[in-house]
């Protein structure tokens, strides 16, 4: 017998699947959009109108990310979990490190807050992404 015909089969890389990875990467599109405009103005009083906006339209299509991502059946959920845990602490102390540079330099109000959601969803967009990514091309459970 050869190698090839002991190895698992691999998973069906043309599987259809709801655009989860497109959804939260436009999250953090918007989220890194609205940062940069709060951080262009630090440490004055930035326009909250357009980085609240941003920040829920960011919310909503994270959310459809999620929905899209929970309503997949045959799909590689081991894997998702341990990139996902390992990616998010990666990201959640990359964001507090952000957190820290906005509170260091006196931002304060309003503009901390929407600041910290955004960072929130930056935190959990990015792992989601690779997460969906990495398991998708992987083993269905």
């Amino acid at each position: 017998m050869s190698v090839a015909e002991h190895q698992l089969p691999v998973a069906d890389p043309d599987r259809p699947y709801s655009p989860v990875g497109w959804a939260a990467t436009g999250a953090l599109a918007l989220v890194v959009v609205g940062g940069i405009i709060l951080a262009s103005y630090a440490p004055r009083t930035a326009p909250i109108g357009l980085a609240t906006g941003l920040l829920c339209a960011a919310a909503a299509l994270l959310v459809v990310a999620i929905a899209m991502l929970a309503s997949i059946k045959v799909f590689s959920w081991t894997t998702f979990r341990n990139v996902f845990k390992w990616a998010l602490l990666a990201y959640a102390i990359t964001s507090g490190m952000i957190e820290f540079a906005f509170v260091h330099d006196h931002t304060r109000g309003a503009s901390l807050l929407i600041v910290t959601l955004m960072l929130v969803i930056f935190a959990v967009s990015v792992p989601t992404t690779i997460a969906f990514t990495v398991a998708r091309f992987a083993q269905p459970d």
